[in-house]
Parts: structure tokens; sequence; C-alpha cells
């Protein structure tokens, strides 16, 4: 499932691409391809000009010259394209959207594979879409508030892997990136948050932003092709990878084989040396 890196990644990709452009068509192709609790149906975005995008966690919006925007969940493998003459035409298109700037014209396309994305009309609350008012603000977010994290965090009694995927505490972070921080922080995914000082949170918040921040600078993690970015490209940061997918390869900082065990319908990866 893509996580804020992939988002990220889109996002800025979007914003390079449509921003400033008009909606002169859009067009759900697929019964589930827009949310149930949209306000509109897509066809109402005609004539609206996006002038902007934006992100919290894993949920993306178009932010339009109207009094609602676009909002997106990528879901599995939710991804938006711009179709172009010399790329293969995607095969699971779930939303077509038609743009125009001046004499410029562009389709934008949602694919979805698995149909686990959405799309939606939703008003905003403060600047946030309503879908996504229960999710808490994400490391990079500007109303990220550490102090108060490390407290949400230490109020647990769950097991930390548990934490960090839970988006109401910080947002952002998956199943990917959770592993890749833990190792980080040198602390087992099973380690209750009840038994982690603020110390040692504060570090695993801070190995969670400058892992993602890597990560976006790499364009995300591409294992397939169930997420590429908005020119159809894969991301690199798969080969940085030091724990998430590398089972019985040996941890880049010690030589013990990476372990993978499995607890509630996820698994985790980590080094059985260095994460005690």
């Amino acid at each position: 499932m893509p996580e804020l890196p992939e988002v990220e990644t889109v996002r800025r990709g979007l914003t390079a691409l449509v921003s400033g452009y008009r909606i002169i068509e859009a067009v759900d192709l697929h019964p589930r391809a827009l949310k149930a609790e949209s306000i509109a149906p897509l066809s109402i975005l005609a004539g609206a000009k996006i002038t902007g995008l934006n992100r919290r966690g894993k949920f993306l919006w178009f932010e339009l010259n109207r009094p609602y925007n676009l909002v997106a969940h990528l879901g599995m493998s939710g991804q938006f394209l711009i179709n172009r003459d010399d790329r293969p035409q995607a095969k699971h298109v779930r939303a077509h959207f038609q743009l125009k700037r001046g004499l410029r014209n562009r389709e934008m396309i949602f694919n979805d594979q698995r149909t686990f994305g959405w799309l939606s009309i939703e008003e905003s609350i403060e600047g946030i879409p309503t879908s996504a008012l229960h999710i808490a603000p994400d490391p990079f977010d500007e109303l990220f508030d550490k102090k108060a994290a490390i407290k949400n965090f230490a109020r647990r009694n769950i097991k930390i892997k548990t934490a960090l995927l839970n988006q109401e505490i910080m947002s952002g972070v998956g199943n990917i990136y959770a592993d890749e921080t833990l190792w980080r922080a040198k602390v087992h995914p099973e380690t209750s948050t009840s038994e982690l000082t603020s110390k040692k949170i504060s570090r695993i918040i801070d190995c969670a932003t400058e892992v993602m921040r890597e990560a976006i600078a790499q364009g995300g993690t591409s294992f397939d092709d169930l997420y590429i970015n908005v020119n159809g490209e894969s991301g690199f940061f798969e080969q940085s990878l030091a724990a998430y997918g590398q089972t019985n390869q040996p941890c880049p900082r010690c030589g013990t084989p990476i372990k993978r065990i499995t607890f509630g319908a996820r698994s985790s990866h980590f080094c059985p040396r260095c994460q005690r």
C-alpha cells in the first residue's frame, strides 16, 4: 500500500503537471471509484480550476476554486497518471479527467487494479477534508506537535509496531516504513509503548521522519507496478531497505539474518540482535 513517501511523490508530480488547469470533464468508470460518502458525483467538477494539491498522511486532495475538494486515497494500487502518446495505455482506469489550461489539454486518469482506492467530493473544515479529520498530522505537517505525539504514544499500552500504524497517533507510516523506522531506532516491533521512555519515543519519531524523507528523495518504494508516480516511473527506495522484505538477509548493521514474524494480520521484519 502506498505510504506517505509514495503519496507525497504523487502530490509533487501532480502539483507540477496539473496545478492551474481547469477540469473540463470528470467521469467515474467503476462503481467503487467514487466513495459512497461523496457529497456529489464527479461531474460536478466540470469548470473547476485546480489551485493546488495537499496531503495529510496517506490522504491526498486537489484544492479547487470551489467550496469543496476532490479527495483521493490510493488504497492498495491507486495511481494518478497523465496520458501520453509514448506510454502504454493504463489497463484499470477507474476515473477519467479532461483538463485544459490555455491552449494545453491534458488527460488525467485514476488507475486502480485492486479497486481499494477511492475518490470523493468533500467539504473541508479548517482546510482538512471531512474524511481526513480523524487523521493525525504527519511529521512533515506544520501542525505536527512532536511533544503531543510522544504523549499519545506513551499513554497507550500496545505494541510499538501497532502504534506506528495507528494513523490517529501519527499519520503516514505504514508497514514498510514502520519496519525501517524500528530497525533504525533499534526497537523490537513487539515492545510495548508503555515500556518506552519519552526519549526513546522521540528517537522513533525522528527515525520515521528520517527514513520517509530519504524515501521521498528516491521517489518512494516500488516492489511492482502497483505503485508508480504520475510519469509512470517506479521509486527506488527499495534498494535502501534494511529490514522490510529482507528475511534471512544479513542485517546491514551487524550481519545477523533479518527475521520475519507475524502478529495480527501483518508481518514484521527485524534484526533479532540489534532489536532485542
